[in-house]
């Protein structure tokens, strides 16, 4: 494969994050990513023209705001098409063989879509946390780790394509299993949801992508940053503590994007 050009990464982000904030605006509320094909304006109806849809550009030009009725559009369309470019131009700029690019370039485009559609709508879609998890096995063998301790044990029998699927594997079931058995604990005592099922997804995909050990430093980070951060806010916000639903899938986006590119040279072989 020929290696992804930084600046050609950039472009790709830039239509990914387009994509991106499809999914972000319609899943939550069920509706089709692929149909109506064309972007609409959420407020009058009205099909975007594709001079109005390009990445960045158009919002800029536009002012942010709708051509045909004027209601504004929010500045996370641009956000989140810059931060997926920012995102990908960094990672192939890694220098990593091409089959390692792209399965990070995807792990970057999931991330983004958990960590802003749980922020805005306490939502992570099946479709980027199971999905995700299964196609973070698939790339598990095609372009696997050799940070992990199942990765260690078994390369020597299995080599280390295999090992590595094993270990992306046992980490998504384990860890999810792990926290929706905590999950559940706190139900039982408490008799209130503590930990939604969408982040138990989540976890899944991060230890396909990161394995075992990866993973839990994920959730161990975001569990902190968002202790934090989310006390803080509570209490300049003056929000109820036993009431307000901190989103935690968000903190786990960003501490697995954080926790992915500190063990880089770990994951990928002779890197």
């Amino acid at each position: 494969m020929i290696p992804i050009e930084p600046w050609l990464a950039f472009l790709l982000g830039l239509l990914v994050g387009s994509f991106l904030n499809v999914c972000i605006h319609r899943l939550p509320r069920e509706v089709a990513v692929w149909n109506p094909a064309r972007s609409y304006c959420p407020e009058c109806g009205e099909t975007l023209a594709w001079y109005d849809n390009i990445p960045v550009v158009s919002y800029l030009l536009l002012r942010g705001k709708c051509r045909h009725c004027g209601a504004p559009i929010s500045w996370r369309y641009p956000a989140v098409e810059l931060f997926t470019a920012i995102l990908f131009a960094f990672i192939a700029a890694q220098g990593m063989p091409p089959l390692y690019t792209v399965k990070f370039l995807v792990f970057a485009a999931i991330m983004v879509t958990l960590i802003v559609s749980d922020f805005e709508e306490r939502f992570l879609p099946d479709a980027f946390t199971l999905g995700g998890a299964a196609v973070g096995v698939i790339f598990a063998y095609y372009a696997p780790v050799k940070f992990g301790a199942l990765v260690f044990i078994l390369q020597g029998t299995y080599g280390l394509p295999m090992a590595s699927a094993i270990e992306a594997l046992f980490a998504a079931v384990a860890l999810s299993g792990i926290l929706w058995v905590l999950g559940e604990i706190y139900y039982r005592i408490r008799h209130k949801e503590g930990l939604g099922l969408g982040d138990v997804k989540m976890l899944a995909t991060l230890g396909a992508f990161l394995g075992l050990q990866g993973a839990m430093l994920s959730l161990m980070a975001a569990s902190v940053a968002g202790t934090v951060v989310g006390v803080i806010y509570m209490l300049v916000a003056r929000k109820d503590f036993a009431t307000y639903e901190l989103p935690l899938g968000s903190f786990l986006g960003i501490a697995g994007l954080g926790v992915g590119y500190w063990l880089l040279g770990s994951l990928v072989p002779f890197h």
